[in-house]
């Protein structure tokens, strides 16, 4: 069975894509596209800011995000071109975005749209914080959870800090108020914490600071018909697929100011019977997360056309 995970913010790189761009006319058509759609809800020309940069612009959450959505659309549509569908899929953060593209839930149109605005509402909620996210090195949940409610009661509240991503055994992300985030990483390195590292982000995510931007994305979501799941959804909020009593809207307003599992969607997709996972972004990071969580799975990662074209020769073979 197959997987198939989506790469969230942080990855993005200037370059990314125009090799694809270059040779592929379904991805052309996709990225250009993906201007038209973007540019009514931010100023955006997907391919110039993916291909020239500036890359301090890419990294901003309102450009990152269509951006990388994008990019995935593009290469989700090349790997159905040559036959191959997931079985399961997910995505860390706005790569849940691109597992509902890719599971049929929602279409092209649609999936950017909501991106774009995703992206700018999270942006807009980020504005006029002092905030840090970072990742701590050799910790485990119950020490990461009880450092954040340390702090959190130290500071009565007024400045919050939470563990934003559960990416694989031995790393999570904590997100929050700067302050309450360095009183939290100081209580996690006399916990044991091997290392804890600054997040190149621009803002609290997947922390109730987020609340704003789940309001706005809420009423959009209210508008939208999704489709039933061609291939099943892991859902970031959840660590697995969702009940008939879930709804994907309210599980999309409150994933931007939840905890993302990642961990627990490969190990839920892996007791499922998935054994070959491709991940799809710029870089490599989900793959090396999922190496460490699971093992006897072939994992496949996906950001050149190199990337790409073996990858379709090894699972056709």
């Amino acid at each position: 069975m197959l997987g198939i995970v989506y790469a969230g913010q942080g990855s993005q790189r200037v370059g990314m894509g125009q090799d694809f761009y270059e040779k592929y006319e379904s991805f052309r058509k996709t990225i250009d596209g993906a201007t038209k759609t973007v540019s009514a809800v931010t100023d955006m020309d997907v391919a110039k800011l993916c291909f020239e940069g500036p890359e301090e612009q890419l990294s901003q959450t309102k450009y990152t995000q269509p951006a990388m959505v994008a990019f995935a659309i593009g290469v989700t549509k090349l790997l159905k071109e040559a036959g191959i569908n997931a079985d399961y899929t997910c995505g860390l953060s706005l790569g849940e975005y691109s597992a509902l593209y890719e599971s049929e839930t929602l279409d092209e149109n649609q999936v950017l749209e909501l991106i774009a605005k995703r992206g700018k509402y999270m942006a807009e909620a980020s504005e006029g914080l002092d905030v840090k996210m970072a990742a701590v090195m050799g910790a485990d949940r119950e020490s990461v959870m009880e450092c954040c409610d340390k702090a959190n009661s130290e500071l009565k509240g007024e400045k919050i800090v939470q563990a934003a991503n559960f990416n694989c055994p031995g790393q999570i992300v904590i997100s929050g108020d700067a302050i309450a985030v360095d009183k939290a990483s100081a209580y996690l390195k006399e916990a044991g914490a091997k290392r804890i590292v600054p997040l190149k982000v621009s803002g609290p995510f997947h922390t109730k600071l987020m609340k704003p931007a789940g309001d706005k994305l809420a009423k959009e979501l209210k508008d939208i018909s999704f489709n039933e799941e061609k291939s099943k959804i892991v859902f970031n909020c959840l660590g697995r697929e969702k009940t008939d009593e879930e709804s994907i809207p309210a599980l999309l307003e409150k994933q931007v100011q939840s905890s993302v599992y990642l961990e627990d969607s490969i190990k839920y997709m892996v007791d499922a019977g998935v054994d070959t996972i491709i991940e799809i972004g710029p870089g490599k990071a989900i793959s090396k997360f999922i190496n460490k969580t699971v093992d006897d799975v072939k994992v496949y990662s996906i950001d050149t056309v190199e990337d790409f074209e073996n990858t379709i020769k090894e699972l056709r073979a």
